[in-house]
């Protein structure tokens, strides 16, 4: 009798588990993140001159104007990019290393109109080549995707964030190579 009900509960577990296959692995979105590098003729620290002032984004294209607060200090400096149409972003330095030319920030609220992404950090790395004579920045994101539930619309979905923010890198990058490599 014993072994009849443990029978009969097994296989009502079972049914249970199997009618449920979606649920057991639906989730969410899950993190994504995105890295860009560039070469750039010249030392690190001329490099860093450029981009290692939180406050002063004017080297990327899509950055119409900055605005700011709190110079370089982790969790006080706050800047605002204007990039123009009405669009701006509101960032939040949480890292700041002038000795190994590195900072990082994060998008504490995000209009997924003007970037489709949610709970986005990112950090500016600026290496050095062994020789001195060149470095390499890298920039690297971790974001989630700008609709936070299951069965995204197409431009706020895990490739639409992706693109947007690898667009973003690789702007900056270009720009960045260029101002600099041009007044050499």
């Amino acid at each position: 009798m014993a072994q009849g009900i443990l029978k009969s509960a097994l296989l009502g577990l079972g049914l249970i588990v199997s009618a449920l296959p979606g649920a057991a692995w639906a989730h969410g979105p899950t993190r994504q993140k995105v890295t860009e590098t560039i070469e750039i003729n010249a030392p690190a620290d001329k490099v860093w001159a450029v981009i290692g002032n939180f406050q002063d984004m004017s080297w990327h294209p899509a950055v119409k104007a900055t605005t700011g607060e709190g110079g370089n200090t982790p969790d006080v400096a706050k800047r605002h990019l204007d990039l123009g149409g009405g669009a701006s972003l509101d960032e939040e330095l949480y890292k700041y290393d002038a000795e190994k030319h590195s900072y990082s920030y994060r998008i504490p609220t995000v209009d997924v109109k003007v970037l489709p992404v949610n709970n986005y950090s990112s950090t500016l790395d600026v290496v050095p080549s062994d020789d001195g004579k060149t470095s390499t920045v890298e920039w690297h994101g971790a974001f989630y995707r700008g609709y936070p539930n299951n069965d995204p619309p197409p431009d706020l979905s895990d490739e639409a964030a992706i693109k947007a923010v690898t667009g973003v890198y690789k702007a900056g990058l270009d720009a960045l190579k260029k101002k600099i490599e041009s007044s050499n």
